[in-house]
């Protein structure tokens, strides 16, 4: 070929052409290394949107699939979902495999609470097929002001646990006082550190970088709308639905529905 038969620009369209990485299809068991944070586990858990890692203290980390993102035997992999058989199989937001009518189990005696309306909502909206197919009910409380007195006419049992998802559980709340009179080894409480279960959702799944602060002594739900210049009525179904998957929202969340839902189901 003639030395100049290549065209220059050739040349650099190929410099600025992406890297190329082998892809490697994420099964359960796989063992890689995420190359942005260097945490290293096996593959339990897989969605439309990330995969879960286990690493060697049994934490669980959620990562988006990114072209290139993971080390494989020390070599950078595309890792991609597995390819379905037919009938393929559909997993649910928090990666596990979505329950159909066919195995969808009747409901159990045991029981996860949560405070309102809106958080059970988003507890479905996201859970809800592994719920389903658990066969495990999750009802709203309207606030944890007698958990106590409910949990004791509940009456829990190896085989009737209670799980009790909690807003602003944190060191000298209120919420922390309440939760402290509940001493029940049936009874497990879970929570994050958000005022609202609306804060636990990410924010740009809207298109913000961060919520706005809501000063003390005003109602939080209205306060928080109010700077964002909507109301409580039509803002809430937005963000609800702005959510596709676990990774949506803040891993405090996410870890104590996890935690929740492995308790409950552990009781019959």
């Amino acid at each position: 070929m003639a030395p100049y038969d290549r065209d220059i620009l050739d040349e650099y369209a190929e410099m600025r052409a992406p890297t190329r990485y082998p892809e490697v299809e994420a099964t359960l068991g796989l063992v890689v290394e995420d190359r942005s944070s260097g945490f290293c586990g096996d593959v339990v858990k897989l969605s439309s949107a990330a995969v879960t890692l286990r690493g060697r203290s049994g934490h669980h980390r959620h990562f988006r699939w990114a072209r290139g993102g993971f080390l494989l035997e020390g070599r950078p992999v595309t890792l991609v979902p597995p390819r379905p058989e037919r009938p393929a199989l559909a997993f649910t937001a928090s990666g596990s495999v979505a329950a159909t009518a066919a195995v969808a189990r009747t409901a159990r005696a045991s029981r996860i609470w949560v405070e309102g309306r809106h958080d059970a909502e988003l507890v479905e909206h996201v859970w809800g097929d592994d719920l389903r197919e658990l066969g495990i009910v999750v009802e709203p409380l309207g606030g944890i002001d007698d958990l106590l007195a409910e949990v004791r006419r509940f009456g829990p049992s190896p085989t009737r646990r209670l799980g009790v998802l909690v807003d602003h559980l944190v060191e000298g709340s209120k919420e922390a006082r309440l939760v402290a009179q509940v001493r029940d080894e049936h009874v497990l409480v879970a929570g994050h550190p958000f005022v609202d279960v609306w804060a636990g959702i990410q924010p740009r799944v809207l298109g913000r970088t961060e919520w706005p602060d809501v000063p003390r002594g005003q109602d939080w739900k209205t306060g928080f709308c109010a700077a964002l210049g909507t109301t409580v009525e039509g803002f809430w179904p937005s963000l609800r639905n702005g959510v596709t998957t676990f990774a949506d929202l803040r891993p405090e969340l996410v870890g104590a529905v996890e935690r929740l839902l492995d308790f409950v189901e552990q009781g019959d």
